[in-house]
């Protein structure tokens, strides 16, 4: 898919961005992994990232974590009590 956008010329002089159309990529895929419509492996494959690692770190430098709420939390406290419960009987 290709897609195009028209912006003034001194617009886009004042973005200095150095590949507009990775970077535009970039937040579009970050988007939709915060929405919880991509997960971390095809937005290795989008943004054909060499390693997990590197997909992690654009992830976190985009401030796109996946929500994890209060509940998740207890639920996940949960299952961890009742593991260690039945591994120290």
């Amino acid at each position: 898919m290709e897609i195009t956008i028209q912006l003034p010329d001194e617009i886009a002089s004042q973005l200095q961005v150095g590949d507009l159309s990775r970077r535009i990529l970039e937040l579009i895929v970050a988007d939709h992994y915060r929405q919880g419509q991509l997960g971390a492996a095809q937005v290795r494959r989008i943004l054909n990232f060499s390693s997990r690692w590197e997909t992690y770190q654009f992830l976190k430098e985009e401030k796109a974590y996946l929500p994890y709420t209060e509940a998740d939390l207890d639920e996940d406290r949960k299952i961890l009590d009742n593991l260690f419960s039945k591994a120290f009987r």
